[in-house]
């Protein structure tokens, strides 16, 4: 077997902005409610021409430039979504179609929603350390707004679209760490898009006790998988779920060195984009070190979770 890394990223957000006001012009809530419960000021809204495809399509096509790559490089390609309405062909092949790929990539989508990216990359990393891959696409993707109850202010004040993507190729060494993952199948029903058209919906505060109660040991596990301790994470990027989730999940992961995301900020809950598109950020600014260590960390509907430690590209 050889080992894996994350060489480039990319990310995409539509130009439409949704802002706080925005909102309240439409469901009653207020720039100052919405910020003392999620956090989020912002958030993009896909137009009728930006399906998910067309989302995760540009995000690859920057983190192929970013890595200096043709896609014909790529012999894997994983999207993982949960808003692609179509079934077949799936969306990591209508991305592949879009790149002009000529190389017979593998082509698959994972739903497995907010954690959805996270279990993407593990996948990556396993089939190129068993010598299925060379290299390989993996991109989170969704438009949540398309599948948001507006009239709901519990929910709408929380999502928007985007999608990231990372290169991934094979190494000598280990620079993705094993991954930790799991689920609670018993509390599916906390998070939920179901129906016909599909619709979000979710147990507030069941999601909230769970995440901030559970999720710090399992974090604490994945550092110990990867053979660090939370002291030496140079960054932590978990699901941009809410800011009320994230700053106090960061704390009590003892992360005290770190550069942690808050991408949910200026982007909202954007599902399996949210860890790829954040991290993509604070690399483009710069903000981590090449080589240093970050925790990836996805949770959410399914009450499904997963993370991993990578060396930062």
């Amino acid at each position: 077997m050889t080992g894996s890394r994350v060489v480039a990223l990319g990310h995409y957000q539509p130009a439409k902005v949704l802002t706080n006001e925005d909102l309240a012009a439409m469901v009653e809530t207020s720039d100052e409610w919405i910020l003392s419960r999620v956090g989020i000021r912002t958030r993009h809204i896909a137009g009728p021409d930006e399906p998910v495809d067309e989302l995760a399509y540009q995000a690859a096509a920057k983190a192929l430039a970013n890595a200096g790559l043709t896609p014909h490089d790529i012999d894997l390609v994983l999207v993982a979504t949960s808003t692609a309405i179509d079934r077949s062909p799936n969306m990591a092949a209508r991305v592949a179609a879009k790149l002009g790929m000529t190389s017979a990539p593998a082509v698959m989508d994972l739903n497995v929603v907010c954690s959805g990216f996270t279990h993407a990359l593990a996948t990556a990393d396993h089939a190129i350390r068993s010598g299925s891959s060379t290299r390989a696409l993996v991109i989170g993707a969704d438009t949540m707004a398309g599948i948001t109850d507006w009239t709901d202010r519990t929910t709408c004040v929380l999502t928007g679209d985007g999608a990231g993507a990372a290169v991934v190729e094979s190494c000598p060494d280990r620079a993705i760490g094993p991954v930790l993952w799991g689920s609670v199948p018993e509390m599916g029903h906390a998070v939920r898009i179901e129906g016909t058209p599909p619709v979000f919906a979710q147990e507030g505060q069941s999601v909230y006790r769970w995440t901030t109660s559970r999720l710090p040991a399992l974090a604490r596990k994945t550092c110990e998988k990867a053979g660090i301790t939370p002291e030496d994470l140079a960054g932590v990027v978990l699901h941009q779920a809410n800011l009320r989730i994230i700053e106090p999940l960061a704390a009590k992961i003892g992360a005290v060195n770190a550069v942690v995301a808050r991408d949910v900020v200026d982007s909202g809950n954007t599902s399996a984009a949210s860890i790829p598109m954040a991290l993509s950020k604070l690399v483009e600014r710069g903000e981590i070190p090449s080589g240093s260590p970050v925790l990836l960390f996805g949770f959410g509907g399914n009450l499904s979770y997963a993370g991993q430690v990578i060396r930062c590209p």
